[in-house]
């Protein structure tokens, strides 16, 4: 059976109304949405490479690259519920934070219940990303806390204000402000102990 007869008895199998590609869109599954296709090709091209280093100086280790994905294939699957197109980079913003955030969680409690695992090794594009003379700067990021080191990240790396920091990180502009300055004096006596 050639590709286009293929193609016809699949949609022949819908009936002639097409009512499962109808039942599809009413879940908010139409797969033909080409304005979606575009500006999610788009978001992918600008966004993904930060997106990862994001996640990388949050502390996904090895799973920036995945986290990442699954940030996209979120907001893929959201996409119709997404009120202002606009939004999709911070809303992909914050959905690395709180993946990365649950990551760090879920961790802990797998430690509380160790078993023997073989050490992970970085990924190629985490290795790239972090430079000889910035792994110091990361390595002390990550002994920050977790709310200290987003806003850190985000104010400071992404170079975002900080009423996106807080939209970011669901959080109030001040608590925003006491974070950053807190994680700034962490992490400058954190660099200094190591010299």
């Amino acid at each position: 059976m050639t590709a286009t007869e293929n193609a016809g008895t699949i949609a022949g199998t819908a009936g002639a109304d097409g009512g499962d590609m109808r039942l599809l869109r009413n879940r908010g599954l139409d797969l033909r949405d080409p304005e979606r296709e575009a500006e999610l090709t788009r978001l992918f091209d600008a966004h993904h490479h930060q997106l990862v280093r994001l996640a990388a100086l949050l502390g996904a280790g090895a799973d920036a690259e995945d986290v990442v994905a699954e940030a996209f294939c979120d907001l893929y699957r959201r996409w119709n519920r997404l009120r202002d197109p606009a939004k999709a980079a911070p809303y992909l913003r914050a959905s690395v934070c709180n993946q990365v955030r649950m990551r760090h969680r879920h961790l802990a409690v797998v430690r509380r219940h160790p078993e023997p695992v073989q050490p992970d090794a970085g990924s190629a594009e985490q290795e790239a990303v972090l430079r000889e003379d910035q792994r110091e700067v990361a390595a002390a990021l990550l002994r920050l806390p977790e709310r200290q080191r987003q806003a850190l990240v985000l104010r400071y790396w992404l170079d975002l204000g900080e009423r996106e920091v807080a939209e970011t990180m669901g959080i109030s502009n001040g608590a925003v402000k006491s974070h950053t300055s807190r994680g700034m004096a962490a992490l400058a006596r954190s660099l200094e102990q190591r010299r």
